[in-house]
């Protein structure tokens, strides 16, 4: 669970899916931050305090990915459209409307089901580096699906990220951060699926249904999605292709791409500040 006190006062919401746990910071139009898999929203920590300073209410769940405080019900869906549905029943909860989603990695995948598929609610979006079409995952990533159907993959894949080796290799951050993630921080990540065997079930059963045709399937109703988009992109991206983004932003009816020198896949660590001023002017 998120430990950071820069994103503000804690609450629990209860969501059809179960509880879910966010952090609430500043007040005006709402900015809800969507992260990816075995991350939180300690991910967001030096990007949302800029935000609600310059006049948003900034929200930052923990979605249950991996590093949530509370399991869900039992025979919730966690397919990345039920996900999505789940991020949808937040929104309805909180009672939001025009709300900006900002979101990453993964997070960034099941935010482009939600354009598609649950578009009511939001007024604008902000794709930073994440899964698009045939990325989903990418490589080395890619192989994780189907690895989690083998007995104990969960317990397996929590326990081997307590190695420092592990966390700076390419199945761990490696290829996602230019410096380490503070310790701290990795033990804000990681711990809840290494303690709590919900959680460890709820990260397996969204890995066992990622699947590429998901994004691929987003991307061809994209084009329906006339709200503003902006797109945020790591200039030294090592998992999703520059490529992709540029297609993305041609697809869509009303986006433009930025490049984020100096980082890679997880710009809210490796260049927060930029981040935040490109996603309030861009609010502005």
């Amino acid at each position: 669970m998120a430990i950071s006190a820069t994103l503000g006062t804690e609450h629990t919401v209860e969501l059809p899916a179960g509880p879910l746990v966010y952090r609430e910071y500043g007040d005006g139009p709402p900015v809800v931050f969507v992260h990816g898999l075995l991350v939180n929203g300690d991910l967001w920590r030096a990007v949302v305090p800029a935000v609600a300073e310059a006049g948003y209410r900034c929200l930052t769940p923990d979605w249950p990915l991996g590093s949530h405080r509370h399991p869900l019900r039992p025979g919730t869906d966690l397919s990345p459209p039920g996900v999505a549905r789940l991020v949808a029943d937040f929104l309805a909860a909180l009672d939001l409307a025009d709300t900006t989603l900002v979101a990453n990695d993964t997070g960034g995948a099941i935010t482009q089901l939600l354009m598609t598929r649950h578009p009511e609610r939001l007024g604008r979006v902000v794709l930073t580096s994440c899964d698009t079409f045939n990325e989903f995952f990418p490589w080395p990533f890619s192989l994780l699906p189907k690895a989690s159907r083998l007995p104990g993959f969960g317990w397996l894949m929590v326990q081997s990220m307590r190695s420092k080796r592990m966390q700076r290799s390419p199945l761990g951050f490696g290829l996602v951060v230019h410096q380490p993630v503070p310790p701290r921080i990795v033990e804000s990540y990681l711990a809840p699926s290494r303690h709590d065997r919900g959680v460890r079930r709820d990260v397996v059963r969204f890995v066992r249904g990622v699947h590429r045709r998901y994004t691929l399937q987003a991307a061809e109703q994209l084009p329906g999605f006339d709200r503003p988009v902006l797109l945020v992109w790591a200039a030294d991206e090592r998992l999703f292709s520059v490529a992709n983004a540029r297609r993305l932003a041609e697809l869509l009816p009303d986006a433009r791409l930025e490049l984020v020198e100096g980082s890679r896949t997880f710009i809210p660590e490796d260049q927060p500040a930029r981040l935040a001023d490109l996603v309030v002017k861009f609010l502005g």
